[in-house]
């Protein structure tokens, strides 16, 4: 159902580029902006990993630097049946954590120094599973086609006063039709854009239950670390909020709402819709787990 969904809203995000192009710029607009929006699309999609990572101050660990944690994603890879990432954490108080990487080889998953402090093993492994998963479902890769397309819409709409401004008496818009336009399209796209990345997170979701086999426990790390994140301010992530939709909940201070503006679904629907596949999986009560003994407050073995 969310890949359907997403495809339709993909779909939806084509036929707006397409419909933008041709009202405001007719084919030479259409293709001029297409060829610079993807050009800087392709440039990120080879080089946000690293340009992210950096971003956010996280430094890589290995088995004898975190060997704890570094364990656990390795067994959660072989349960995804994904290659084995790159380890990194960010010292971070405020619980949170990200996937990022072009394709499954090349991928990396980060943890804040926060979140391996305030949850006990299974609920870490839970929120590992969900960023794996977004490596699964090649999310990324999903996130810079809807970028390229958002950014192409967006120079699009920056043309529409020189090509579908003029006098021109073809144009079918006029010169109010083209201002309306160059407000709207950008934040239709938007729009269009945060939908798909909420779609995305229920995805993620799902497919983290199934690989950690504990929805309970990625549902208790939700409840755990959206109380947190709202009352632990993430500097890094409010001076370049573009990378806040990477993120499993908002860094940003002050988004609660499941709301058209916002990257990431409600945390109270995420829960809901965990607890219905738990009793999908059988499971009535959340259980102790593979991953040992309840961790809360200790940051000793995780890097």
């Amino acid at each position: 159902m969310n890949t359907m969904r997403t495809g339709l809203l993909m779909a939806a995000m084509m036929g707006l580029f397409l419909a933008v192009g041709y009202l405001l710029g007719r084919e030479q607009g259409m293709l001029i902006a297409f060829v610079i929006a993807a050009g800087m699309n392709v440039f990120a999609y080879w080089n946000a990993d690293k340009m992210v990572l950096r971003m956010h101050g996280a430094r890589q660990v290995d088995r004898q630097s975190a060997p704890e944690f570094y364990a656990m994603i390795e067994e959660l890879s072989k349960n995804a049946g994904l290659p084995m990432p790159k380890v990194y954490v960010m010292d971070n108080p405020q619980p949170n954590a990200f996937a990022t990487g072009r394709n499954p080889e090349n991928a990396a998953v980060a943890a804040t120094t926060g979140l391996l402090q305030l949850l006990d093993r299974d609920e870490i492994a839970g929120v590992m599973a969900h960023e794996l998963a977004h490596v699964k479902n090649r999310d990324t890769l999903v996130m810079t086609v809807t970028a390229t397309i958002a950014g192409a819409i967006s120079m699009l709409a920056n043309f529409g006063i020189f090509f579908g401004g003029s006098r021109d008496r073809n144009n079918p818009l006029g010169f109010i039709g083209v201002i309306l336009m160059v407000i709207l399209a950008p934040l239709a796209a938007m729009l269009v854009q945060m939908a798909i990345s909420r779609t995305r997170e229920y995805g993620a979701d799902r497919g983290g239950a199934e690989i950690s086999g504990q929805p309970l426990a990625l549902a208790s790390a939700l409840a755990k670390i959206s109380g947190a994140a709202h009352q632990i301010e993430n500097p890094t992530a409010e001076a370049n909020p573009a990378t806040a939709h990477m993120f499993i909940i908002n860094p940003l201070s002050g988004q609660r709402m499941d709301g058209l503006f916002s990257t990431h679904p409600d945390p109270r629907n995420r829960i809901e819709a965990l607890q219905k596949i738990s009793h999908e999986m059988g499971q009535v009560a959340r259980p102790r787990g593979p991953w040992g003994q309840m961790n809360e407050g200790r940051s000793g073995p995780w890097g």
